[in-house]
């Protein structure tokens, strides 16, 4: 069975910082591409940043400079730090793991991050 299990959320000020870890199980984690996704009170689900097998990174614009993807193959776990957070940064984050076996692939359970103000 597959699981990705997310942690690191939590309450933080405008500025600060949070690590988001992802642990993955049942799935040749080295092998596999890995992205983070967030979702906002009525707003769609929205991938952030990308990871590939051989470590290429990618995001979108709003978080380029701020949110670094990284992953420890040693350990099977994604990571998501994210530095100067703002409020519209609070979501809902999840972890995703790509596969051609499913259609969207697997998804952990997710994890709240809120910025205050």
């Amino acid at each position: 069975q597959v699981q990705l299990v997310e942690s690191g959320g939590g309450l933080v000020q405008a500025g600060g910082s949070l690590n988001l870890s992802c642990v993955a199980s049942g799935i040749i984690f080295a092998r596999n591409a890995m992205a983070w996704h967030r979702q906002a009170p009525n707003k769609q689900r929205e991938l952030i940043a990308h990871i590939t097998s051989a470590d290429k990174t990618t995001y979108i614009d709003s978080v380029k400079g701020r949110f670094i993807i990284s992953r420890d193959n040693a350990k099977n776990t994604v990571y998501l730090q994210m530095n100067g957070l703002k409020p519209e940064d609070t979501a809902v984050y999840y972890c995703n793991a790509p596969s051609t076996a499913t259609r969207f692939g697997f998804w952990g359970q997710g994890t709240q991050v809120t910025v205050s103000s």
